[in-house]
């Protein structure tokens, strides 16, 4: 599925940049390019973290189960670096971001002698590059017709054992290249014409990573337990809302 998406991203990239050519940007002779900056929420399947939760709330020890992960909230930024106005209001763009989502479960720990805390803390974060094809069927309001992103992402998980004496802290991080990416479509509502704006996005992200190691090259799955858990650590994405607001200014 991603080569194909792959292939897809490449060809809409190579066909719109022949096209800007021959055709005016923004207002006339003018190219603008932007900013922005909003609101992600991202939906996963984490098939292979929720099954090891699984196993550890079934632990004596524990006092109050730490619940599964689904879903991860942050932030994004990026910049537009064209964007071309086409015949029949059709709006073609090249973008890039940085987005940062981050998501903490914990759970309650207790024993005879000792209370304590147990944590796990995901942190998501990935470039991405992309194009979308939009269309302006109003002064005030436009609609993305499609968002479309490559991603490369990196996964970071904080483990925290907090009691009354010591705190143990691990970390582990996604290895090597992990390609994903995205799919959407959404409403872009102009508040000054071709300078600012407020958008909505809704699509779907996709992103799997095997397993994640930590300085020593030790996997957060040991033996034992990767035995018992034949699923990625997250083997796949889901449903994405972002809000964002844009800021544009022309090239002279």
């Amino acid at each position: 599925m991603l080569k194909y998406f792959s292939f897809l991203f490449v060809g809409l990239f190579i066909f719109s940049a022949a096209k800007l050519h021959s055709q005016s940007f923004g207002f006339g002779c003018l190219g603008f390019v932007g900013g922005y900056g909003g609101f992600t929420y991202l939906q996963y399947d984490a098939k292979g973290l929720n099954e090891f939760i699984k196993q550890w709330n079934n632990q004596e020890s524990v006092h109050s189960e730490m619940e599964e992960f689904k879903f991860a909230t942050g932030y994004r930024v990026g910049l537009n670096f064209f964007r071309a106005t086409f015949p029949n209001n059709i709006i073609v763009s090249a973008k890039g971001y940085y987005q940062s989502l981050d998501k903490t479960n914990k759970a309650a720990l207790g024993g005879i002698n000792t209370n304590g805390e147990y944590s796990l803390d995901i942190d998501m974060r990935n470039w991405a590059v992309g194009i979308d094809v939009g269309w302006e069927f109003t002064n005030v309001v436009s609609w993305k017709v499609l968002d479309g992103a490559i991603h490369f992402n990196n996964v970071k998980l904080t483990e925290t054992v907090s009691t009354n004496s010591e705190s143990l802290i691990g970390k582990y991080e996604s290895d090597g290249s992990n390609i994903g990416y995205s799919v959407g479509t959404g409403i872009i509502v102009a508040i000054i014409k071709d300078y600012i704006s407020i958008e909505g996005l809704a699509g779907y992200t996709q992103i799997s990573i095997d397993d994640l190691i930590n300085d020593q090259g030790t996997k957060f799955f040991n033996p034992t337990q990767q035995s018992s858990i034949d699923e990625k650590f997250i083997k796949s994405g889901g449903f994405t809302a972002v809000v964002q607001l844009n800021v544009g200014f022309p090239i002279l």
